[in-house]
């Protein structure tokens, strides 16, 4: 089963405010959100880790 992450744990995780989050995602770089229904949205909690590693090794690759 995949689990979902709402605004908030997305938020919490990755310490991106509402606005950065999805000014990155409409630059292609962030995963997208996936419609819940009405008006709700959610990330695939899979996906947001995923990013939050490439963040890591990217900053890892920048410090050498």
């Amino acid at each position: 089963m995949t689990n979902m992450l709402r605004l908030p744990a997305v938020k919490a995780r990755t310490g991106l405010s509402r606005s950065t989050i999805y000014l990155r995602i409409s630059e292609g770089r962030f995963p997208k959100p996936v419609s819940l229904g009405g008006r709700a949205v959610g990330w695939i909690e899979a996906e947001v880790n995923d990013w939050l590693n490439q963040q890591i090794e990217a900053s890892r690759k920048a410090a050498r």
